[in-house]
């Protein structure tokens, strides 16, 4: 298998997931039963059912973007960056009212978090997600966590020489409120969807089986990606090739959802916007909802269909720099650039 598929896959896991780790122990999870042996599709399938574009999707309006990639004018990379979208009531009667869906990025700059920490601080509540027991905060630092995912995230966080969500973040302010699943309602929901981690990676796989046979040769080669990992500028080179699986999200996410939904991304969005609509019945009309990036677009469909919200302003904050030492020198003091790259006068 091509490891640009595996590229794909992993950097789903770090949208999507990260923040499905639990902060205690779950129950075991519903493992691989009789039926997903016997009856479930094959992977690249099961992708294809989920990327069939049902009747009517010609009229749909665009999606909203949630994680773009930023360039210059001769098309370098210069950044990764998460969205800040604000939606409004669509009709009169509820003034004042705004909800502001706030994509996260897992891993990423150390000033990217320095700067959602200020962006908080705006908000009458901030529902965030984690899988966890009702009411958790999450400690300072982040805390102990051990599960096999943090162990994933950590080794991306030294290779790509990034920063913890978990860590930077402080879910200290009493703004801060708790809006995702337990443990055990995700075992639950788990088990009565027939999903196992294994079903989720399989799906994944499959997509990105399909992604990559689009692509037809687009994007990183393995040769580019092996002489990134030995390049003495290792952590930039492989944040410029995985920061291109992103380009194609919304793709990506048809993998965790599957045409029916999941647990993962369907079901935790329905708690969180629960949470989103006990605190709108308590009073609270400036509402901030910091969930992963991959989750954003079910959440935005399910505040027009469901909440009678409307799209008004998008914002960005980079997530990731993804400039050279010389360009990030030039950015900050033009005066400084090495007369050769200067332009001519």
């Amino acid at each position: 298998m091509q490891s640009r598929k595996w590229l794909a896959v992993v950097f789903s896991m770090l949208v999507a997931t990260a923040s499905a780790r639990c902060w205690a122990d779950p129950p075991a999870a519903a493992g691989k039963s009789e039926k997903d042996e016997n009856a479930r599709p094959p992977a690249a399938e099961e992708a294809a059912e989920a990327e069939a574009t049902p009747d009517g999707a010609e009229d749909k309006e665009p999606e909203t973007a949630f994680v773009r990639l930023s360039r210059d004018e001769d098309e370098n990379l210069v950044s990764m960056d998460t969205a800040i979208v604000r939606y409004i009531p669509r009709e009169p009667g509820r003034e004042g009212l705004a909800v502001d869906l706030i994509g996260a990025i897992h891993i990423g700059d150390k000033s990217y978090y320095e700067a959602l920490n200020e962006e908080f601080e705006q908000y009458e509540v901030l529902l965030y997600e984690l899988v966890a027991p009702q009411g958790t905060r999450v400690p300072e630092g982040g805390g102990d966590d051990r599960s096999a995912l943090s162990g994933l995230q950590g080794g991306m966080k030294e290779i790509l020489e990034l920063e913890f969500q978990l860590e930077q973040v402080n879910y200290q302010p009493e703004n801060f409120v708790h809006a995702d699943m337990s443990p055990e309602d995700f075992a639950r929901s788990m088990e009565e969807r027939d999903e196992s981690v294994l079903t989720i990676f399989a799906r994944m796989m499959g997509q990105s089986i399909l992604q990559q046979s689009r692509q037809q040769g687009g994007g990183a080669s393995d040769a580019e990606l092996i002489a990134a990992l030995f390049s003495r500028n290792r952590a930039l080179k492989l944040k410029r090739i995985m920061a291109q699986q992103f380009e194609d999200l919304e793709q990506s996410m048809l993998a965790f959802n599957g045409p029916e939904g999941s647990t993962i991304i369907t079901e935790r969005n329905k708690v969180a916007l629960k949470v989103m609509e006990e605190q709108i019945a308590a009073g609270k009309k400036r509402i901030g909802i910091f969930y992963g990036a991959g989750h954003l677009p079910d959440m935005e469909e399910r505040l027009e269909n469901e909440f009678g919200l409307r799209m008004t302003e998008q914002r960005w904050l980079p997530a990731w720099d993804l400039r050279d030492q010389a360009r990030r020198a030039r950015d900050a003091d033009p005066a400084e650039a090495d007369p050769a790259e200067a332009p001519a006068e």
